[in-house]
């Protein structure tokens, strides 16, 4: 393996492999509500990025995005979309139904399939098909056995599906530090004056818990920008069905951490559903790299 592929493979795994025990760091903020945590993770990320950005010098770059109404624009939405995603996850693990994100993350792979057919007018292939109808049985699957829509883990998939789609408009025309800087920009001052306002009311937990949870809470930023540096070396450096395949290390571990870490139950039919769900990706995975060595094959042969 090359130089440049091996940092881009450990890049990765560790972004991926961070992602997946994300549930371990925000399970230590039991003391702070959902959206409190949600409010410090904006604040704190655009923090990050703000001090990111001062030190690489890339003011002059955050002046040439704003040149462009458009682009800020699908930032903003994009930004809309993914804090949505953390209320939502964070949620998952304050509430105990860790299983239900990792199920989210399992199934948004599809969901991204079914997108692009809708909003990109691309075609289904008959192995997509198969892998879309078998996530939709695992869905069925589970509201009946359980009694109730794993709405958990459809609304995680939905808005990182979304946040994905939009995300394509901009390609790499923005760094990772000045993209997410300006996609938590909407939000941050109403995020710091919500912080604000619970200290002033004291029912902040920023400064009436301990030092230590202080630190955690504004650790959030750290949390949230660390694997998504890691994540664009990995993405800069490997092929995308590299990227496709490291993908599952994320909910893999979150689903562990739930199982073997907080015990939630998984009766039969839980599983029934999960199997389902990785059968369909085992499809949709062996299609992705029939195409790309097809397409490899292709490019290898003599004009």
């Amino acid at each position: 393996m090359k130089g440049k592929d091996s940092k881009g493979l450990a890049a990765a795994l560790l972004a991926y492999g961070l992602w997946g025990f994300f549930p371990l760091y925000f399970y230590l903020l039991g003391r702070s509500d959902a959206v409190e945590i949600v409010a410090h993770r904006i604040w704190w990320t655009f923090a990050f990025c703000v001090i990111g950005v001062t030190l690489i010098g890339a003011w002059g770059k955050v002046r040439q995005v704003f040149r462009s109404p458009r682009l800020v624009g699908i930032l903003l939405v994009s930004g809309l979309l993914v804090s949505a995603n953390w209320l939502v996850y964070i949620f998952s693990v304050l509430t105990n139904h860790v299983v239900d994100g990792a199920l989210g993350y399992f199934i948004n792979p599809l969901i991204t399939v079914l997108l692009a057919v809708i909003f990109l007018k691309e075609k289904v292939r008959p192995v997509q098909a198969v892998a879309l109808g078998i996530g939709l049985i695992a869905v069925i699957v589970l509201v009946v056995g359980l009694g109730h829509l794993p709405w958990i883990g459809l609304v995680l998939a939905l808005t990182f599906g979304f946040y994905s789609l939009v995300k394509s408009k901009v390609g790499d025309r923005v760094s990772p530090f000045i993209g997410l800087g300006i996609e938590t920009l909407a939000l941050a001052p109403i995020s710091l004056g919500f912080i604000l306002f619970l200290e002033f009311i004291r029912q902040g937990t920023l400064t009436t818990v301990s030092w230590p949870y202080a630190l955690l809470l504004v650790g959030t930023g750290l949390v949230t920008g660390i694997p998504l540096l890691l994540f664009a070396v990995g993405a800069a450096r490997l092929s995308l069905v590299t990227l496709a395949f490291i993908q599952y290390l994320a909910p893999i571990g979150q689903f562990l951490v739930g199982v073997l870490v907080f015990h939630e139950e998984m009766p039969p039919v839980r599983w029934i559903g999960f199997v389902l769900i990785w059968l369909a990706l085992v499809v949709l995975s062996w299609d992705m790299v029939r195409r790309a060595r097809t397409s490899k094959g292709a490019e290898l042969e003599p004009g």
